[in-house]
């Protein structure tokens, strides 16, 4: 299992996935461009010392990122507010790429026609979203309890 930032915008909510992954063990891929400069100095002060623990992968585009999938065969899961599907309701299996959108304006059209998948966190009438760390935090913890990952 993988996370996937689509084009971050907020260097510390990318620092914070990144620390995520570290700590469950997840890759994290980086689809560019981001909406700040992707450097260590961007990413320290949310990912602290945890960013020499995860592996992270950049991707120049969503093509690239594509074709990275194609080579591990992996499930595209996009989390999308406007999704049908709540997280808690979906069977995730090894191999599968969390996809996370743009803080502030979630993914094209066309991501969403790529994805295999479109789950959502079901949240309160009239809201619209969470932080993009905590929504990865969420499913990503959701995704190991269904396949026994959380038991160290």
């Amino acid at each position: 299992m993988r996370l996937a930032l689509f084009q971050p915008d907020i260097p510390q909510n990318t620092g914070a996935v990144l620390r995520l992954g570290a700590c469950l063990g997840l890759p994290v891929d980086i689809i560019e461009p981001c909406g700040f400069p992707l450097s260590h100095a961007s990413l320290r002060r949310a990912g602290m010392d945890y960013l020499e623990h995860v592996e992270m992968v950049r991707h120049a585009d969503f093509d690239t990122f594509l074709s990275s999938l194609t080579q591990s065969a992996g499930r595209l899961i996009l989390l999308t507010t406007k999704a049908e599907t709540p997280h808690t309701r979906f069977a995730f299996a090894d191999g599968d790429v969390l996809l996370l959108g743009r803080e502030s304006a979630g993914v094209p059209q066309a991501v969403h026609e790529a994805a295999d998948a479109r789950i959502k966190i079901p949240m309160r009438q009239g809201l619209r979203s969470l932080n993009v760390a905590l929504a990865a935090a969420m499913v990503a913890g959701e995704a190991l309890r269904q396949l026994g990952r959380l038991d160290g």
